[in-house]
């Protein structure tokens, strides 16, 4: 087990990908292992970050969740790191950020760009919108205070990494890892760094719009999936107001003449009202499934506190057997 794994993810990163993985080794020192994941660079970012001292693997599905679930997968180490290949993030910041799991009990640590330079730094003005929106988004219907929503910058527990499912294919990760901590009320610290735009030659590989319709899409999703009390709620308020909306008129003419003069918007709105019932209920099921897997959930973070703590001390004990024989 290391003592803290920097993660990075990369695709076609050459620029820049030997300076971050010397950034963080001199930050971290012997602490850290760095670990450059490619996730099927035509360029010569696998050959340039071996050089600069990084432990390569690959992922051949495309995709940064794909690149976070066998990183997760595949490495423990008591503290996680996790940047971009872009040098876009200080590893100035890595050793306070690991110094807020490994000694304050974060679960997960957010690289606050938001509050710092980003908004000068980034020349994509809807990257700036799009940030801002997905943050009061999520704050707002989770109930959280988590920054920077979008960042790549982050730090995480042996338990956050081990107990967190991975469903995102792409660059709704960060959004869904986001989420995940809120509902589950896990510690997220925010640490505010330094954010600085791409160098020249750089190029992002997030596409502004088709990936933020994909961000806002996997929210709705994910609001369905923690929130469904909340969410079938509110479509059964708006199901129950159009459907005693129609029938008012109805009803009107009914108290006056003593008959039915539509019987098709009658029997529509009966059918909408039903729906609101309908949906009234399948939120409350939902909710108490819901209920059941934070349960288990929790059960699982025991589970995974225990391994860790095994896992620590064989780690110990190796390393007091090899400075005896020393």
């Amino acid at each position: 087990m290391d003592k803290i794994a920097v993660l990075i993810p990369c695709y076609n990163e050459e620029r820049t990908i030997g300076k971050v993985v010397r950034d963080f080794k001199a930050n971290l020192g012997t602490d850290a292992v760095i670990y450059v994941y490619d996730n099927n660079s035509t360029d010569d970012t696998v050959r340039l970050a071996a050089q600069a001292g990084a432990v390569v693997r690959h992922e051949y599905k495309q995709g940064k969740g794909n690149v976070v679930r066998r990183m997760f997968r595949e490495i423990d180490a008591q503290c996680y790191i996790m940047t971009d290949g872009d040098d876009t993030y200080p590893a100035e910041n890595a050793r306070d950020m690991a110094n807020l799991v490994l000694t304050h009990n974060a679960d997960m640590v957010v690289g606050d760009r938001l509050s710092s330079t980003y908004f000068t730094e980034n020349k994509r003005l809807f990257h700036n919108f799009g940030n801002s929106f997905v943050r009061s988004s999520i704050n707002h219907l989770f109930h959280t205070n988590i920054r920077d929503i979008m960042t790549g910058y982050r730090a995480f527990s042996y338990k956050f990494v081990k107990t967190f499912p991975v469903l995102s294919q792409g660059f709704q990760i960060e959004t869904e890892m986001s989420i995940h901590a809120a509902d589950k009320n896990l510690d997220v610290q925010n640490l505010v760094v330094a954010y600085r735009d791409r160098p020249a030659g750089s190029v992002s590989k997030l596409n502004t719009f088709s990936d933020g319709f994909k961000v806002i899409g996997e929210i709705i999703e994910l609001f369905r999936t923690y929130r469904p009390h909340f969410f079938f709620g509110i479509i059964s308020v708006i199901l129950a107001a159009l459907g005693i909306g129609f029938m008012i008129p109805v009803l009107s003419s009914y108290f006056e003449t003593g008959l039915v003069a539509r019987f098709p918007t009658l029997f529509v709105c009966c059918f909408v009202l039903l729906s609101a019932v309908l949906s009234l209920f399948t939120g409350i099921v939902l909710e108490t499934e819901n209920w059941k897997n934070r349960q288990m959930f929790e059960i699982n973070l025991i589970r995974a506190e225990e391994e860790f703590q095994k896992k620590k001390a064989t780690k110990e004990n190796t390393k007091g057997e090899q400075g005896w024989k020393t």
